[in-house]
């Protein structure tokens, strides 16, 4: 992009050491006002160092929103109605985020005058792909900046000597190196990089930083309640909650007993696959809690057809298309879905596991009456061999066609 298009620019900045060094690059190469943009999703740091940081660069305008019910609520719920998983392990905590902090920023550069945005994704991964198709979604003319495919800094090498020649700090973890990769907001925590990059190592302990290993979770199980609301989580263990509130509850109670780390090798959509570790408490409780309480109030046909959806809409989210029709198209037919989905569920959590103890409705289908093993005067069994001959009708014929012509 020809750098004098460029007078203002919006960067989606963490404080970290990718984003310090792009915000020093910015200013250098394209010579245009910055303004830094702060999300507070629940990751769990504290965000006024990244205030100072911003105004030890001179930055004028400096945003730092917390945005944690509106994640929880607008873009969380909604993916949780779906039961959404990609690829069968991943609920998709990083994934989810990027469409907010795309449309913030797109705000924000309406608010302020800029003409551009920033981000700190790679050229290889998939956040490039999710902020870029959100704000184009939402500004078709915005200019859109990402270092990583425009500088020659082109390992975590050369960013780091970067930073150290114009005296941006970088960050050492435990063991004084610099840390691999890790994002993280309410729903999720996801490390990758450096001593990752090998799917056949196992991840060190020192790894996870949201969950106890499951073997030194409590050796007695710890059981939570939840309240739904037309597939929404809305109280734990009997004490009304909002959104955010629901799901720090969940992750104090799933993290404490070793619930939702996994280890998983994906397919991105840029073409590669990459290994990551991650870890989902308050989601893997939340995810059995909510196909527990379908189980009771949704029927067979509309449960099916969800289940043939989801890996779409999972898709949908992972490629980074949030704000397409056709997301839109499958969140409303979800939703529809969900507004006898109400009762409660009560699971049972045990060093890394979730089992679900109990769940009840004031819309369940379930009919003890017809499915007990005893004597009942609602169902007659022989109604039975009348469905059972028309459903094998065709599998008859096509049996008697094949000896036939055999």
């Amino acid at each position: 992009m020809p750098k004098n298009e460029v007078n203002k620019v919006v960067l989606a900045y963490s404080g970290g050491l990718d984003t310090s060094v792009i915000l020093k690059w910015l200013q250098d190469e394209y010579d245009a006002e910055v303004v830094t943009f702060t999300a507070d999703l629940g990751q769990g740091e504290e965000l006024e160092p990244a205030r100072a940081k911003a105004l030890a660069c001179g930055i004028k305008d400096i945003y730092i929103d917390d945005l944690r019910e509106e994640f929880v609520a607008d873009y969380v719920y909604p993916m949780f109605r779906a039961n959404a998983v990609y690829e069968g392990v991943y609920l998709l905590g990083t994934a989810i985020a990027r469409p907010l902090i795309a449309k913030r920023q797109i705000e924000i550069a309406r608010a302020t005058g800029a003409d551009a945005v920033c981000h700190g994704a790679t050229g290889k991964g998939n956040d490039q792909v999710r902020f870029e198709l959100g704000y184009y979604a939402l500004n078709p003319d915005i200019k859109v900046i990402a270092p990583w495919r425009e500088w020659g800094l082109t390992s975590r090498e050369k960013l780091i000597e970067y930073a150290e020649t114009h005296g941006i700090a970088v960050d050492k973890d435990k063991r004084g190196e610099a840390p691999f990769s890790v994002d993280a907001n309410l729903l999720h925590t996801s490390s990758e990089g450096k001593l990752l990059e090998n799917p056949a190592t196992e991840a060190p302990e020192y790894v996870y930083c949201r969950t106890v290993s499951p073997e030194a979770a409590p050796d007695e199980p710890t059981y939570v309640e939840i309240e739904f609301e037309r597939g929404d989580a809305v109280g734990v263990n009997g004490v009304s909650l909002s959104p955010a509130e629901v799901l720090t509850k969940l992750n104090e109670l799933g993290g404490a007993n070793g619930v939702g780390r996994i280890d998983l090798v994906e397919n991105r959509f840029v073409g590669m696959k990459s290994r990551g570790v991650y870890e989902t408490p308050g989601g893997t409780v939340l995810l059995h809690a909510h196909r527990a309480i379908e189980s009771l109030t949704l029927d067979r046909g509309a449960a099916h057809l969800k289940d043939e959806l989801m890996p779409k809409y999972a898709e949908l989210i992972y490629f980074g298309y949030w704000f397409s029709p056709e997301r839109e198209m499958l969140q409303a037919l979800i939703d529809r879905s969900q507004d006898k989905v109400s009762g409660h569920v009560r699971l049972k959590l045990y060093k890394g596991n979730v089992s679900i103890a109990g769940r009840w409705s004031p819309y369940s289908l379930y009919s003890e009456e017809h499915v007990t093993f005893e004597e009942d005067s609602v169902y007659d069994q022989r109604n039975a061999e009348g469905f059972i001959k028309l459903n094998s009708l065709r599998l008859q014929m096509m049996n008697r066609r094949d000896h036939r012509t055999s």
